[in-house]
């Protein structure tokens, strides 16, 4: 019993993980109603980072390595100035050139092209190993009830819950959130009623970039280890997690998230490793048979609404 509640408490701790970036993934279908597939390589963009300047530094800025609190930060940063540059040649550039004819595949492709770019820069840059985080102790951990709780991971879990409460929050009572809310609801009945949509669009993406480099540089404390192909089944799962919970619910990407992190670690438990992709995409199969707009979606199916 105990090892079963174990492996509960493991699941949540990695549901977190997946709840950020699935979060990510909701705030783009919500307002943009397009997938953004740069979202897995954000996050893996930010844990490498940190990893990187954590063991070398900046180049002409900071030679030597960098302390690893100091290397998250500056990770996060360049994660959420890199999901900018993303939003001005995916959708403002493109927009402003081509009007409505962008919507929505011109996007959704060009995400997928940074997404092969990123990756491969950094593939080139620095390997396809995985490498070794120095951050904290990923092993201090608290018994509680015979049930150990990884330290990280518990403070991880109540910053990722918080900025998701604040992200709710703000989307449901500030001006900017209304906003957001109105482009989600009709572009173009919001741009008549004077939402200026170029200016909030490239906060859906600040926001993004911020949610990924979170997510990237927790992944780094909370295991340990990076690599450039981190981003890739982290990124699917989300996506699961996403569409488990209900597109463009905020609070069902949390659910969402969740569910799949502690359907990952009981399988494991019970079955073994290697049944955790049927097992994960059974659920969110059966799951869209039954309810397809999912948990907390929306009935208009493909609809997002924050």
């Amino acid at each position: 019993m105990m090892l079963f509640l174990q492996q509960v408490s493991n699941g949540i701790m990695l549901g977190s993980v997946y709840v950020t970036v699935a979060v990510a993934f909701t705030l783009t279908i919500g307002v943009l109603n397009f997938l953004n597939f740069t979202i897995p390589t954000l996050f893996m963009l930010a844990g490498m980072l940190a990893w990187a300047l954590s063991a070398w530094g900046v180049p002409f800025v900071h030679a030597g390595p960098m302390p690893w609190q100091a290397a998250l930060l500056f990770a996060i940063g360049v994660t959420v100035v890199a999901s900018l540059f993303v939003e001005r040649f995916t959708f403002r550039f493109l927009k402003t050139r081509y009007g409505d004819a962008t919507e929505h595949a011109i996007p959704l492709v060009s995400s997928l092209g940074f997404l092969l770019i990123i990756e491969n820069l950094i593939r080139i840059g620095y390997g396809t190993d995985t490498q070794r985080f120095p951050g904290p102790q990923a092993d201090l951990s608290v018994n509680i009830g015979g049930i150990f709780l990884r330290v990280p991971q518990l403070i991880s879990l109540v910053i990722v819950l918080g900025i998701v409460a604040g992200l709710n929050w703000v989307l449901r009572h500030s001006r900017i959130g209304r906003g957001l809310r109105a482009i989600a609801e009709n572009p173009d009945a919001a741009n008549i009623l004077g939402v200026e949509a170029n200016k909030l669009v490239p906060i859906v993406f600040m926001l993004t970039g911020l949610l990924c480099g979170l997510a990237g540089v927790l992944f780094a404390i909370n295991y340990g280890e990076v690599s450039p192909q981190m981003g890739d089944d982290i990124g699917s799962k989300a996506i699961a997690g996403m569409v488990l919970g209900g597109l463009g619910s905020i609070w069902g990407a949390v659910i969402g998230g969740l569910a799949i992190g502690l359907t990952e670690m009981l399988t494991i438990h019970f079955f073994g490793a290697d049944t955790v992709q049927v097992a994960v995409w059974g659920l969110l199969l059966l799951t869209l048979f039954l309810r397809p707009q999912g948990l907390f979606g929306h009935h208009s199916i493909g609809k997002g609404k924050l």
